[in-house]
């Protein structure tokens, strides 16, 4: 992109002349030098900006890199520069896709311009800072925090040998609050009201206390009321998913791909603030009389029997339908004990405010604090009585601050001489509880807190030392991290065409499919946990595992799609089966029927014969004839139900038993199944948790594959390598061509003006071709043998770059790559710190690579090493960030 043609350059020179006469000694230097300004600086900081205008920097760099190509004639991509000026709302879409590629080194591209490393940092954060400043008023800038574009920070700067004219300081995050993503919100408050299993080490993978809330066999967050004490109801799946008491988790989250919880992501709206008041006033009634707040006295009883004339008529999805035992098993608390006893002293409404703060901020009140919502409760019970009054005025701890958000503001602290604060006390504790998880700090925790052994580093190694290495304090942050980064949590999500689906040979009959992949996704957190156990080569063994944990149903999902001439020979010798099984129910019926038939014939002609002995006879030969009948319609069933699945030769799935953590009973008799195998996946066939349905479906789309997403997926989490935004004049669609394999589908993006992000992407994603959407391993496709080559390019490590025949050959070369350890370290810290990382993290990132090195690929040295670096502990107040160009 540098121009070589000085006549081009001079117009545009004179061109912000006529603009501005401030630039004239500037262009006279830059002519006679032919160098840009930024050049003649000596070091700098990076995020530190450049204090300079549009016209002696930005407008100097675009003509020397950028005119040539993107002119006022022919411009490459269609996308001119010559008369961009200055930074404002109009432009900023333009100036965003400038920042973006010269930040990711596509733009200039090295063969044309020799561009320092310094000037590009310089550029890109001034661009960043202009949008900063120019759209502060108007939605803002946020691209440059958003963790897709985390890897938009040059990965051999962060971990090579930086050059001698940068200048780093000593990292930290800024201070800020976090809001509580669903998943910690509705913990909180599945705490309140229900008692969770201790944790069994005979049993591991079983629901645990501390453990998540997890969805349920529909995918739905949900929080039950009463549901481990119901022993009878009224009619089936849906009838009791009807009658149960439940909510869905309240506060946002996008389902998509990728890191979700970044503290600028979320916030708390009106509309959700009032769902959660309406929610603590369920919940406080709860608490304080159980299912007497939601059912008829008569309900709760051991023997369901006793109540048989009150249980009359369709109560089917009615609350009225359900039967509670006597047994409590949920909290008793201080709010019951408000509650259950008339009259009202300080004493026990002070207890029940200062036990519920603790419960849902996690720490205990200041003495301001409770004397404040003491004052709130009391005025509430005057105005409203004992019962809605206390309500009421509990409900207002619901929506405290330190409730939906977790604080880092470091209000104390002396400032070190880079304005940095270090977390303490209440603040550090509860950022390494929130690191690991979603409950309250354990008592070791708590304790240190209060007698002041939360101050240090080494205090912060020696607590997370202690939790990681006790299994029976349960760490769903792990595994949130695990679910950000592979993805493989949202297959039940992808809402599938009918007709295509059935087309992959899996069944597509009702919900059958998306359960399948909910279990899966069940599946793979307890494969993840398997291998976090071992804690050796963690990564390593996430993409080459050939361990599954499987269901009854995983059979065809890990089996191989059948041809049509193995798919017409099965059909054939199942069809030949039918007809001998249906041949032999068939005489079973006819003589049933005759049996019952002469029976009749007989009682008719000799009444005289017609005794009770007799009529018992008749009742039970019309019994045989109604089970034959139902033998009969359950073999046509059967089969039928055999021949859909046919289109799969089943994987042969065996080994020990084992569990997997699935929701409370939810639907009945619907609810997902804890009971699992763990099994070896098909040699040869699956490779890793990439190979698994679970992933690949998460990365499919409603009719097809989606090879683009797959080899983004690969690029930006594995090499570390960033895709700019789709341009907005683009139709990003491929041809509707149903009698066209997707490679061929695909051509469009091999258009110039495509390929350039593309090349990135197609060759990486379609040697998952060797699946179908479904997940299914298969050979052909429409007919044709699968073509599941593809190519790694510019990988950043020249021994990962080159062709490759599928998949599975991509991923062992992938999973010996140093750069793709080092990719896995940068999200994360991501992940663990909310924020995406600059150059002044190198070391903080250096040192965890190397702290997972050296342990021989231990999650919990990575863990360990960012949770006691500078970025964790270190908050800056105010002032600018350290980085403007990755927060």
């Amino acid at each position: 992109m540098k121009s070589n043609k000085p006549g081009r350059k001079r117009r545009l020179v004179n061109s912000w002349m006529r603009r501005s006469t401030s630039c004239v000694l500037l262009v006279a230097c830059w002519l006679s030098f032919g160098v840009p300004a930024s050049a003649a600086a000596e070091t700098y900081t990076p995020g530190q900006g450049a204090d300079k205008d549009f016209e002696s920097f930005a407008g100097a760099f675009l003509a020397d890199h950028c005119i040539d190509c993107h002119g006022e004639t022919a411009p490459e991509g269609d996308l001119s520069l010559h008369d961009l000026g200055p930074v404002d709302e109009i432009n900023a879409g333009i100036w965003k896709s400038v920042w973006a590629q010269v930040s990711l080194q596509e733009m200039p591209p090295p063969d044309a311009s020799e561009l320092g490393v310094v000037d590009r940092l310089q550029f890109s954060d001034w661009v960043v800072d202009e949008l900063s400043r120019v759209m502060r008023d108007k939605g803002g800038f946020h691209a440059h925090r958003d963790p897709h574009k985390g890897n938009f920070v040059n990965h051999e700067l962060l971990f090579g040998e930086l050059p001698a004219e940068i200048q780093l300081v000593p990292t930290s995050s800024p201070a800020r609050i976090w809001r509580l993503t669903p998943q910690e919100h509705i913990t909180r408050l599945n705490e309140l009201i229900n008692t969770e299993p201790p944790y069994d080490p005979e049993k591991p993978g079983l629901r645990t206390h501390g453990d998540a809330v997890p969805t349920n066999h529909g995918g739905e967050l949900k929080l039950y009321f009463g549901v481990d004490r119901i022993i009878q109801w009224q009619g089936g799946t849906v009838a009791y998913a009807t009658s149960v008491k439940s909510v869905p988790a309240i506060l946002s989250s996008a389902r998509k791909h990728g890191l979700e919880n970044y503290p600028d992501f979320y916030t708390v709206n009106s509309a959700e603030a009032t769902q959660i008041l309406d929610l603590a006033d369920d919940i406080l009634r709860y608490m304080a009389e159980g299912p007497l707040s939601i059912a008829k006295p008569y309900q709760i009883t051991d023997d369901p029997k006793s109540i048989a004339d009150k249980m009359v008529g369709d109560l089917r999805g009615l609350p009225t339908s359900l039967v509670y035992s006597t047994k409590v098993v949920r909290p008793l608390t201080p709010v019951h004990d408000l509650m259950k006893d008339d009259g009202v002293s300080d004493q026990r409404v002070r207890a029940a405010v200062d036990f519920l703060f603790q419960a849902l901020t996690y720490r205990p009140p200041t003495d301001q604090e409770s004397n404040q919502y003491l004052q709130i409760v009391n005025e509430s019970i005057q105005k409203l009585g004992k019962e809605d009054g206390a309500i009421l005025g509990l409900s207002a701890i619901f929506l405290d601050r330190d409730a939906l958000f977790r604080p880092e503001l470091v209000q104390y602290g002396t400032p070190d001489p880079h304005g940095r604060v270090m977390l303490q006390d209440w603040e550090l504790g509860l950022a390494v509880n929130h690191a690991l998880r979603y409950i309250r700090p354990d008592q070791e925790l708590r304790t240190a807190i209060l007698d002041g052994r939360m101050r240090t580093r080494d205090d912060v190694r020696r607590e997370v030392q202690r939790m990681l290495g006790d299994d029976s304090i349960r760490k769903p942050r792990v595994l949130k991290f695990f679910r950000d980064y592979f993805d493989y949590d949202l297959a039940g999500y992808i809402c599938k065409d009918n007709k295509a689906l059935t087309e992959t040979g899996v069944t597509a009959r009702g919900e059958s499919h998306y359960r399948a992949m909910f279990d899966a996704t069940a599946s793979t957190d307890r494969l993840v946990e398997l291998i976090l156990q071992e804690d050796k080569d963690v990564l390593k063994q996430l993409l080459t595992t050939d361990k599954v944990v499987a269901t009854d149903k995983d059979a065809y999902y890990f089996g191989r799609k059948r041809t049509k001439e193995e798919h017409d020979a099965a059909v054939a010798a199942v069809e030949e089966e039918e007809a001998e099984a249906k041949k032999k129910d068939n005489a079973a019926l006819k003589q049933a029927r005759q049996e019952l038939d002469d029976l009749e014939k007989w009682l008719k002609e000799n009444p005289e014969g017609d005794t009770p002995k007799k009529q018992e006879e008749l009742a039970a030969k019309k019994k045989t004839v109604e089970a034959a009948e139902k033998a009969r319609a359950a073999t046509v069933r059967q089969y039928r139900l055999d021949k859909e699945k046919l289109g799969i030769a089943a994987a042969d799935l065996s080994g020990p038993e084992i569990f997997a953590r699935v929701s409370r009973r939810s639907f009945g008799r619907g609810s997902m199944k804890p009971e699992r195998i763990l099994a070896t996946a098909p040699e040869g066939q699956r490779l890793g948790i990439l190979t698994h349905p679970s992933w690949l479906v998460s990365h499919s789309d409603a009719m097809d594959n989606h090879a683009i997403l797959r080899g983004r997926w690969i690029r930006e989490r594995l090499l570390g390598g960033g895709i700019p935004d789709v341009p907005i004049t683009v139709d990003a669609m491929l041809p509707d061509e149903p009698h066209n394999t997707l490679r061929q589908r695909m051509r469009v993006t091999r258009e110039t003006y495509c390929w350039t992000c593309h090349e990135k992407m197609d060759p990486l994603g379609l040697p998952f071709e060797m699946y179908n959407h479904a997940g299914v391993y298969r050979t052909l496709e429409l007919d044709q043998p699968v073509d599941s080559s593809g190519e790694i390019i510019d990988s950043g490590d020249p021994a990962l770059d080159g062709e490759v025949s599928d998949a599975i050959e991509m991923i062992e070369k992938l999973a010996e790559s140093e750069r793709v350890e080092q990719v896995f370290v940068r999200h994360a810290f991501r992940f663990w710190m909310g924020r995406n990382e600059t150059l002044h993290d190198a070391p903080v990132l250096q040192d965890a690579h190397r702290a997972y090195k050296e342990s021989g690929g231990s999650m919990n040295a990575l863990i360990t090493s960012l949770l006691t670096s500078d970025a964790f502990l270190y908050r800056t107040r105010t002032g600018p960030e350290l980085s403007t160009t990755a927060k």
